[in-house]
Formats: structure tokens, sequence, C-alpha cells
């Protein structure tokens, strides 16, 4: 019997002592740093795997034609359902692959940032399909890959219910209705939870961005920024009661540029995002408002986005952000006929007549019928070569680029 009491007080003393094993395993926050799994602080240097799982305009090459819905309405107009369902599918898989995340490993970099569209988690119609599960099985076969290699990944909500922006980028209406709507807001935690649960024991990732640059400076500040927070903590509430691992991380208002709509931290895990794109490079004072913030808080900080520049210019600006302890994500991974970004591949064949009818008036059917095309299986040809193009193994390193960010 004392031999029975004796074992069962020796696992009790245990039992907290695994669990803290087990927590040290996620990446966690300790003051103004990020703490790795090995306990020490932890500066993110990486990439946004951009117009992946949500696909821009300008990175295809069209102007007005900018968001998901816009680019896949072309796409319909000159494939049809049958093919735009297979051009997605078949997009979805091959834009990222395992040499992709195998390359970015390679090159030094230690995390990446995946923006995402969540109507990948419902059956909402989303480039040629209506699978709730589409979101899980992209990314977990992407997140297997990166657990593999060791590359740590933070999941980014870029198009959250009821757009929460107002412009291309989250793929909504025009407007950031998501703030003004509860059924929205209750939609974005539901999702954010449902995330959580499927990854809360997965260590490989870093973190959830919550919602990508709320609010963009097109409406009013002092009207939609008291939203953000409060918004914030609807979903950081719905994450928690299924995921208390993982950090959270908050973009600021106005492009992820504004912090002052933030108050006390309100969870033991957050870090606090801004962008910052085409400012002055060099010199505390461009991100002074970030540190101050910091400071005061005690809280950590990350850029998410930057980049899109001339070399000099990333080089510059990722220097100031080293000497100042913030990690940073640079944009974009992966861009057709790209300089400014890790890798680019070329332009197919017969593309300039894609391009050329995304720029034709389409307001009605009489003017969709004008601008069609005479020879469609040109443009289909054109667009499934793009795909071809995109594979990594089609792909080359912009050596300048990557130099400037300290990679291999």
């Amino acid at each position: 019997m004392k031999r029975k009491l004796l074992y069962a007080s020796l696992l009790i003393l245990l039992i907290p002592s695994f669990l803290r094993a087990q927590t040290g395993k996620f990446i966690s926050v300790r003051g103004k740093d990020i703490i790795g799994p090995d306990n020490k602080p932890f500066l993110m240097k990486g990439t946004n795997l951009g117009n992946w799982l949500v696909p821009e305009g300008y990175m295809f090459k069209f102007k007005d034609v900018s968001s998901p819905r816009l680019i896949n309405e072309a796409i319909l107009e000159l494939l049809g359902p049958e093919e735009t369902t297979k051009f997605w599918k078949q997009y979805q898989d091959n834009y990222i692959t395992t040499g992709d995340i195998h390359f970015l490993k390679a090159s030094g970099m230690n995390s990446i940032r995946i923006p995402f569209n969540y109507r990948l988690f419902t059956a909402e119609n989303y480039c040629g399909q209506n699978n709730a599960n589409r979101g899980f099985e992209l990314l977990d076969k992407v997140i297997g890959w990166c657990k593999k290699e060791k590359l740590y990944v933070i999941l980014d909500m870029h198009c959250a219910p009821g757009g929460q922006t107002g412009d291309n980028i989250d793929d909504g209406n025009g407007y950031p209705f998501l703030f003004k709507s509860k059924a929205m807001r209750a939609q974005t935690a539901y999702i954010w939870k449902k995330i959580a649960n499927h990854y809360k024991n997965e260590t490989i990732i870093l973190g959830y961005d919550l919602l990508n640059e709320p609010i963009a400076t097109y409406f009013n500040a002092d009207e939609l920024n008291p939203y953000l927070e409060p918004t914030y903590k609807e979903i950081t509430k719905a994450i928690r009661l299924v995921d208390k691992n993982h950090i959270l991380i908050l973009g600021g208002a106005q492009w992820d540029s504004n912090f002052k709509p933030f108050g006390l931290p309100f969870d033991k895990k957050l870090v606090y995002q801004f962008h910052k794109y085409w400012t002055q490079t060099t010199g505390k004072e461009i991100i002074q408002d970030y540190i101050d913030f910091r400071d005061k808080y005690n809280v950590p900080i990350y850029c998410g986005e930057t980049g899109e520049n001339k070399d000099e210019w990333c080089e510059a600006f990722r220097k100031t952000l080293d000497e100042n302890n913030i990690g940073w994500h640079y944009w974009p991974y992966k861009k057709m006929d790209n300089t400014a970004g890790v890798i680019t591949f070329d332009v197919p064949a017969g593309y300039d007549k894609v391009i050329e009818y995304t720029e034709q008036p389409r307001a009605d059917f009489g003017a969709i019928r004008k601008a069609a095309p005479q020879d469609r299986e040109l443009i289909k040809k054109a667009l499934f070569r793009f795909i071809q193009n995109c594979k990594f193994e089609n792909c080359r390193p912009n050596k300048g680029y990557m130099a400037a960010l300290g990679f291999r």
C-alpha cells in the first residue's frame, strides 16, 4: 500500500512538469520577445505565400480585375464553369508544393505567413468549389511539408466574412462590413475556432493572424476603429475555448499601420503587427510609434508585410528591422515576371489575350459577348500554361532580392 501511495504521489508531482514540457514546444511570448521552443528569443525571418489561396489581380498582371471574385468571374466568362473548376484546382495544387517549402527553408528562412480566404472553410463558392474542407486539405499538406523542414507557419485570414478591409484584398464588397455586423463577426469567430481546434496541437504553427489589414484609409476611422479591438477580443474568446497554445497576432487599423485603437493587452500570447511599404528605410523614427507601443505594454511587435521594392530599399529596411529586434515576412514569395520578390516565372505564350480581355468593358451580357475572344482554345492554353510556369521547377530565384534579405 505504501509503495502504491508513493508511486501515486510521484506521478502527481511529475504531471505538471510533463505539461510544462509539452507547452514549451510551442512558440510563445515573454515580454517583448517571441520565444522559440528552445526557450530563446525567436526573430521571424521569411516571406508570404501571397497569390496562392488569395489570388490578386496585379499578380496576374490585371488592372481592374483585382479580387479573387473578379478574377474568377473573368475566367468563368473565358473558360466556362467546368474548365474554371479544373483551372483553380490545378492552380491550388501546383502554385505551392513541397519543392517551394524545401527551397524556402534551405535559403535560410525560419518561418512563413500564409494568407487564406475564409470561404475555403465554408460551403460558399470559391474558385469553382464549395468544399468546406478545402482549406484543411490544402493547409494540412503545406503544414506537413513545413513540419518536415522545421519552417514555422503563421495562418493569416486575409479575407474575412463581410470584408475587414474594404478593398480588393479582402475579396469583399468594397466596405469593411465585418465590423458592424454581429452575424459576420460571429461567423469569423466560428471559423477561427474551427481552424484553431483543428491545429491546436500543431507545434509548427507559430500563430494565428486574426485579420489582415483591417479598415482601409478610404473610410471613416473615427467611426470604424472603435470596433477593431472588440472584434479581436470576440475572435480570441472563441479561439481560447479550444486552443490556449498558439500566439494570436493583431494587425493595426488602416492597413495594419495604426496601433492607436489598441489598449491594454487582453491575452497572454499577443503579438502586434504592422505593415510598411514605400517609406523611408533607415532611421528608427520610421517605426518609432510601434517601438513605443512595444515598450509601453511590454509586448512583441512584428512586420508582417513589406518589400515589393528595389533590392537596395529591401536591404536597408530589413537592417532597420533587425537592428530594432523586429521579426519580418517580406511580400511576396512568388510572382510572375517580377524581380521584387523571392522567385519568379515567365509569362505564358498567348497570355496577352487574357489580359486584353480583362481590360474590356464587361458591365452587361452584350459587352461580355463583344469582348469575347475569337479563339477560346488559345486563352485556355495560356491560362493552363500559367499553372505549368508557376510550378517550382519552372521558377527562378531573384538573387539580388534574396541577398538583400540575407538569404542564400
